[in-house]
């Protein structure tokens, strides 16, 4: 047995993946990014025109929709109370990767439970994947932990630290840059950097430190109109470009094969 192999063997086995609940973490945070990327691309091919073979949406005999957030929520109860039972390993495992395909399906359809209305490709879809960003940080921050030093270090630094870290990533969030926050819990310095860099218009900060008609309101509003267009690029490469105002009402215009599942 090679050196390398005994490592991967000695670190499985007693910090990370030798831990069943751990294990269990990784596999349901790793099946709910498969299916959100999965059930979003399904749904950007039923949306274009180019790819007529691809399977259609989901409708009852009576021409209801049925949006996969509803499949999402079934298999999300069913795996929840299956895991709730403490199962042994493997079935620990298989539960945990159902639970996150649940979550994975319905928070891809975060902005319509939020709006209570279709609004998948809307802007207001756009919602969507911020809930996956934020909760794809949130359990990397739950799998791995957030203290960086370990409890050798005593119990102080460890205090500090993490009281550190929450301010920090607390002054970001006031300045209305949520996601920066969340993920400086993970990774210090994100925060860290928006925690300096200028609050975004409309957040809390700004409302109560840049007076209106202040260069410095000036400055933020232009710097959060370049981060907006970059981060909606992003979000457009990952999920698809919401429809347009005026092509939203053409027939036909948004999709020739309806919803998506």
């Amino acid at each position: 047995m090679t050196e390398l192999a005994e490592i991967i063997l000695e670190f499985e086995g007693e910090s990370f993946l030798g831990e069943e609940a751990t294990r269990s973490g990784l596999i349901l945070l790793g099946s709910f990014l498969v299916s959100f990327l999965f059930i979003r691309t399904s749904a950007r091919l039923m949306r274009s025109p180019k790819v007529s073979w691809w399977p259609g949406s989901v409708k009852s005999e009576g021409g209801l929709h049925v949006h996969h957030l509803v499949f999402g929520i079934v298999l999300m109860l069913i795996m929840g109370f299956a895991l709730a039972l403490r199962p042994d390993s493997p079935w620990a495992e298989i539960a945990a990767a159902g639970f996150g395909i649940g979550a994975g399906l319905t928070l891809d359809e975060y902005a319509l439970w939020l709006h209570l209305e279709d609004v998948y490709w809307a802007e207001e879809g756009r919602r969507s994947v911020d809930a996956v960003v934020i909760a794809t940080l949130v359990g990397g921050l739950l799998l791995i932990g957030f203290i960086p030093f370990g409890t050798e270090d005593g119990v102080v630094p460890i205090v500090l630290s993490v009281l550190a870290a929450l301010a920090v990533s607390a002054v970001a969030v006031f300045k209305g840059k949520v996601v920066c926050g969340v993920a400086g819990m993970l990774f210090p310095l994100v925060s860290l950097v928006a925690a300096i860099r200028l609050a975004e218009p409309d957040s809390p900060w700004a409302r109560r430190r840049y007076a209106p008609g202040s260069r410095k309101l000036a400055r933020a509003t232009a710097r959060y109109a370049r981060h907006t267009r970059r981060y909606q690029r992003f979000q457009d490469r990952v999920a698809g470009a919401p429809s347009t105002p005026a092509a939203a009402t053409e027939p036909g215009a948004e999709s020739q094969r309806g919803s998506p599942g």
